[in-house]
């Protein structure tokens, strides 16, 4: 795995023993804690840069392990943050932590030890995903980074603005589908949430092409190869162990920046009345590469963010009868018997406290990277410049000393300007927000504006939901909801 021809090693900051599995309904608790070092595969490769060395800091505990292996090898690291293996104790490191209070908040701890590091202010999921897939990543200046970011802020900003009515008409189009619906009908969320992000990520990043529902499909496939091996094959070693999984990856791949290549070619220098998102990377000052790897990154992660997103929220509010009714009163409120517009979307603030909440309930994304900007030290322990620096997100997300009673799902916890701003310190929100998520957000906010104001939406009676801890939250299986007509 290399990052900018450098070699990389890997620094997991903020992890900690999990809580014991609970099987209960949308359980966001830890999952299983290994018992074992996981082993590298006989025969295996490791990528030319995997790192030699990963450093894993456990917030609240006064402890600090160096493990001698790859970044594969200590997977799922999402799902089993702690493991046993042959390390070292860090006296620095270790001092360092004992000077925390044990009651202090596992996100000051967080912000106390980024104050120690220089850390590019760059995309976390875009860190993530260009190492996993060999992309260059903060390989180019402060200014050319920089650059990069701002065109992608613009490219979501400026999708939405061009394209809001296109998602509102494709919420309106799954609004129809389940008013068919019997009232006894079981709906399969993860799977039409998926199918729905696809369409509007598709047709909002790559424009008209995605029109055609085959198109959609196609892309769909090979979108779901190539992400379920970065969420599991780069990190656990199957990959190179599986030459037919290998190659069906390496296809998918190859399929994708192909179409990625062809849509590129065809919106450079010409003017379109659909603004997309690759228009705003081709109109910067941006090589082919560049723009292909931007947008192939931005396409894998929002596709992904928005599904759970919005299967997550909706998972949610079918638990909650008080949550659903106050959002619906909102909705009412703000949108009346009039049309649901980008300025009157702005006004859902109870919209917005669900959405974090969430985020926050599900730990959407457990963790976050970032890279060592320049050679850091946490008292005698030197962190190398160019290293990739991961946050453990999922565990600061529930720690009870920041969030009371941090596994219900209470949005008006977000009325605190406080809590607010502990959350976006932690990437959520506002200025340190991915573009990815600034784009799930919106999308769910208007489908949630759409559904709501139509439907109750139901849980299933009996219906155990489990969760699998990866790159983005998802359920173990299908979640399965009912509706009934809104009178």
């Amino acid at each position: 795995m290399a990052l900018g021809g450098l070699s990389l090693r890997l620094l997991l900051a903020g992890t900690r023993a999990p809580a014991p599995r609970r099987s209960i309904a949308l359980s966001a608790d830890a999952g299983r804690r290994s018992r074992s070092r996981p082993r590298r595969p006989v025969g295996s490769r490791v990528p030319r840069g995997a790192p030699a060395h990963t450093l894993c800091l456990k917030l609240g505990q006064a402890e600090a392990l160096l493990l001698e292996r790859p970044i594969r090898d200590v997977a799922p690291w999402a799902e089993e943050p702690c493991w046993t293996s042959r390390s070292s104790p860090l006296p620095s490191c270790w001092h360092w932590w004992e000077r925390c209070s044990t009651s202090t908040r596992l996100s000051d701890k967080l912000q106390e030890f980024r104050g120690l590091l220089q850390l590019k202010k760059t995309d976390p999921f875009e860190t993530m995903l260009k190492s996993l897939l060999r992309y260059q990543s903060g390989g180019g200046n402060v200014s050319e980074n920089h650059m990069r970011k701002k065109l992608c802020e613009n490219g979501v900003t400026n999708s939405l603005k061009s394209n809001f009515a296109l998602l509102l008409k494709l919420s309106e189009e799954l609004l129809d589908k389940w008013l068919s619906y019997p009232e006894t009908q079981h709906v399969p969320l993860s799977q039409h949430m998926l199918g729905f992000a696809m369409k509007s990520v598709t047709q909002m990043v790559m424009g008209s092409t995605f029109e055609n529902d085959q198109e959609v499909v196609r892309f769909q496939k090979n979108h779901g190869t190539v992400w379920s091996e970065i969420g599991k094959g780069f990190l656990d070693g199957s990959l190179d162990k599986n030459t037919t999984r290998k190659k069906q990856y390496e296809d998918a791949l190859v399929q994708l920046e192909s179409v990625l290549r062809n849509i590129i070619k065809e919106r450079k220098g010409r003017n379109f009345s659909q603004h997309i998102f690759i228009d705003s990377l081709v109109q910067g000052n941006l090589n082919d590469q560049q723009i292909l790897e931007d947008s192939m990154i931005f396409s894998l992660a929002s596709c992904i963010i928005t599904a759970k997103l919005c299967t997550w929220a909706i998972c949610f509010l079918t638990t909650s009868e008080e949550v659903q009714k106050k959002l619906y009163e909102e909705i009412n409120q703000v949108f009346g018997n009039g049309p649901i517009t980008p300025e009157k979307i702005e006004q859902l603030r109870y919209c917005q406290h669900v959405l974090c909440e969430t985020v926050r309930t599900a730990k959407l994304t457990p963790v976050s990277a970032q890279l060592q900007d320049i050679e850091g030290k946490i008292d005698q322990f030197i962190i190398p410049r160019e290293t990739l620096v991961l946050y453990a997100l999922g565990v600061v997300l529930q720690d009870p000393n920041t969030w009371p009673s941090p596994h219900k799902f209470d949005p008006d916890r977000f009325d605190d300007e406080l809590v607010m701003k502990t959350f976006s310190s932690l990437g959520f929100s506002g200025t340190r927000e991915c573009p990815e998520l600034r784009f799930a957000y919106m999308v769910t906010t208007v489908l949630l504006s759409v559904l709501v104001k139509r439907l109750h939406l139901l849980s299933v009676e009996g219906q155990v939901i489990e969760t699998k801890y990866e790159l983005v939250t998802s359920s173990r299986e299908e979640a399965w909801i009912t509706v009934s007509k809104r009178y």
